[in-house]
């Protein structure tokens, strides 16, 4: 077992390519769920003595993070068959992927520098895809409608997961804007905006106007740009997320309701299985 303090930051092939569901790559370090760090092992709460934390070189699983839930699949070496539940950004050494799981019953574990091929759950892919890209469609449908119309309007937090879809806003939204948000996003979708992803510095975001949008240098690899992501003809978002190519491969996206406390208006959203 290897020191997860030698290991490089993990290069995140999903931020470059969200379509590679399979990837051959090496194990940078693996460690019983029991050895981590006490910071880690808060990550994955149902870890226990049969788990094990896998760090590789590079990864195609989503981390869950920006109110994306984490992929889950496989990693195959030769010899065993890791099974992937959960993936995690280290919270201990920066830039490392945790992959959190456990192998199929038999001695044989992975070693350090063991080749392994990378297999997400491609249908789970596609659906947190489907969701992240509705609730950026969801909000700039909502900027769109409100900026000018609900006092101090900012968008806030996002949450894409299944069972709990929304986006949050700064103001006090009324429930009579339910209808017309429906119908604006109901329009963003069926015009089949292309979805781009581009890397920015700060510099493209002031030239873009968009200043607001600036995010902590921290969130960024040192010396690299900022990911966004672009609905051609909405918004851009600064965000590490998986995405759909155009706004109608989303799907129906229905606002389920709006709720309002302490200045913050949720819109609740879900997309058709």
């Amino acid at each position: 077992m290897g020191s997860a303090t030698a290991a490089a930051r993990t290069y995140l092939a999903f931020h470059h390519n969200s379509k590679l569901y399979k990837l051959q790559t090496a194990v940078s370090v693996i460690r019983p769920f029991s050895a981590l760090e006490e910071g880690n092992r808060t990550l994955f709460k149902q870890g226990t003595d049969d788990d094990f934390a896998v760090v590789t070189k590079e990864t195609i699983f989503h981390p869950q993070g920006g109110g994306q839930p984490s992929d889950e699949g496989t990693m195959a070496s030769s010899s065993s068959l890791f099974r992937v539940s959960m993936v995690r950004m280290d919270a201990v050494h920066d830039g490392q992927v945790l992959h959190f799981g456990r192998f199929d019953d038999g001695p044989l574990k992975f070693q350090d520098g063991d080749s392994v091929e990378q297999a997400i759950n491609v249908d789970k892919r596609l659906l947190f895809s489907r969701l992240h890209t509705a609730g950026h469609v969801l909000g700039s449908a909502v900027r769109h409608l409100l900026e000018k119309e609900v006092q101090g309007f900012d968008e806030l937090k996002a949450s894409h997961f299944p069972d709990s879809a929304s986006c949050e806003f700064k103001g006090l939204i009324d429930g009579k804007w339910k209808d017309p948000i429906q119908k604006r996003l109901d329009e963003f979708i069926a015009r089949a905006m292309p979805v781009e992803i581009d890397f920015w510095d700060e510099d493209d975001f002031r030239q873009n106007g968009l200043e607001r949008l600036i995010p902590d240098r921290n969130l960024a690899p040192p010396g690299e740009k900022f990911r966004v992501v672009r609905i051609v003809g909405a918004e851009v978002y600064p965000c590490g997320g998986t995405h759909v190519d155009t706004t109608d491969l989303c799907g129906e996206t229905k606002v389920k309701k709006i709720s309002r406390s302490k200045g913050i208006s949720r819109v609740s959203y879900t997309v058709t299985p």
